[in-house]
């Protein structure tokens, strides 16, 4: 029998696991330039966090989790998103009882049973950043910005920010109510007529293209703003402006999951068709108070790396292999081979990336196995060279070679590679 991945589980192997990590590398770089500091969260959490926190009327929670009970009879599910998680364990260890906001960043697979296909994965890998304990747009446009950052550091053009507001507690209500005398006037069915009385935005969210053409003249959440949301809202906007981050109004944007207000975002390529979606976020000011702890606003994002990945593709942008490392040794002998296993050992300490030939290989067969790990230096030791007390070094790309004392073997060489 030979196994398989399990359906819509994708795997990246070399040379795409390179842009896999330049993805995930980007995004981190960006989130710590901005003094975030990495949370790891558990892959598996309790079903009620998920069901109070991301919201039962969603899909995510009602078709897409992967629920299971555990030993003890207890309801676990794999986390289908981060946010309900970081939020969590921020509040069980009292991390917002210290400096405000808390500023959070996590990477990490999620779990939802899609139908598989390209950019939709029952197995997703996610990047996110939370910021925690605040209301102030400015950290609403930080997240944005460093969004946008990653996505520009990886050389991505044809990113576009869809930018809107879902209001608040405060407002939300007459716009809801509106929303749903709008929608109840509509030729839907059952299952979406029950959605307009527990949660009518989801019903703007709804992909299909006969449900889109009848939602076209939907009332707008824009023009039930409270004047706090409308000053919230252009004032995210003017930040954005002035970090030169270009945004576009969309204002019947809404998201999947039920936990935002306010300010609500999604990236979206234009290259990838119907997954075109390759992040969002927005605040969740409420979400703390729905999972059980006090009144604690919120703001993050979560971009796919899947989808990433395939933008970075369509885009022509792929990154090679890095070599594997810089120093190759290649021992003729059992006695060499010996020394050269304590050499390369040697290299690593000092912090140069070294590899040899296993298996006794020949000098031909160890020098393609030199080529083909992208080496700078190739260490040749045979049983002459031990006598003499010294190694050949051979420059991979120039074919110069010198012999060096192997007692000044790792300095010369880290010397060179530094030089």
């Amino acid at each position: 029998m030979t196994f398989q991945a399990p359906k819509g589980v994708p795997e990246y192997l070399p040379p795409r696991s390179a842009t896999f990590l330049a993805v995930r590398t980007a995004f981190a770089t960006m989130a710590l330039n901005s003094g975030y500091s990495y949370i790891e969260v558990p892959v598996f959490e309790d079903t009620e966090l998920y069901a109070r926190g991301v919201g039962e009327s969603t899909d995510v929670v009602t078709k897409e989790m992967y629920t299971f009970a555990d030993r003890g009879g207890r309801s676990m599910t794999l986390r289908p998103e981060f946010t309900a998680g970081v939020m969590r364990s921020t509040l069980e260890h009292g991390l917002h009882n210290g400096q405000l906001p808390v500023k959070l960043w996590t990477t990490g697979p999620a779990f939802r049973y899609e139908r598989p296909q390209a950019g939709r994965y029952r197995q997703l890998q996610q990047f996110n950043v939370e910021a925690i304990g605040t209301e102030d747009p400015a950290v609403d446009a930080e997240t944005i910005a460093i969004a946008w950052s990653g996505y520009q550091a990886l050389g991505l053009t044809r990113v576009r920010l869809l930018l809107n507001t879902l209001g608040c507690k405060q407002c939300r209500p007459a716009y809801r109510a509106a929303l749903q005398d709008f929608l109840r006037a509509l030729d839907l069915d059952e299952a979406t007529r029950a959605r307009i009385e527990i949660n009518p935005l989801r019903v703007l969210d709804d992909k299909r293209p006969e449900v889109q053409a009848q939602v076209a003249d939907a009332p707008l959440i824009t023009d039930h703003l409270c004047a706090s949301c409308k000053a919230h809202h252009d004032r995210v906007r003017t930040l954005l402006e002035d970090l030169g981050v270009p945004w576009e109004d969309t204002p019947r944007l809404v998201r999947g999951l039920d936990y935002y207000t306010r300010t609500t975002y999604e990236f979206d390529h234009p290259l990838l068709g119907a997954q075109s979606g390759i992040g969002g976020g927005g605040r969740y000011d409420g979400l703390s108070e729905d999972i059980g702890g006090p009144s604690l606003p919120g703001v993050g994002f979560a971009v796919g790396v899947d989808r990433i990945i395939l933008a970075v593709e369509a885009e022509d942008l792929a990154r090679e292999v890095p070599p594997r490392v810089a120093v190759y040794g290649v021992p003729l002998g059992e006695e060499a081979a010996r020394r050269l296993f304590k050499l390369v050992h040697e290299l690593r300490a000092a912090g140069v990336a070294a590899d040899m030939a296993f298996d006794g290989k020949g000098l031909k067969g160890a020098m393609k196995g030199a080529d083909r790990s992208g080496a700078v230096y190739a260490v040749i030791l045979g049983e002459r060279d031990l006598a003499a007390g010294s190694a050949q070094v051979k420059h991979m790309e120039s074919g110069e070679q010198t012999a060096v004392p192997l007692g000044e073997l790792v300095g010369t060489l880290a010397g060179r590679l530094a030089g």
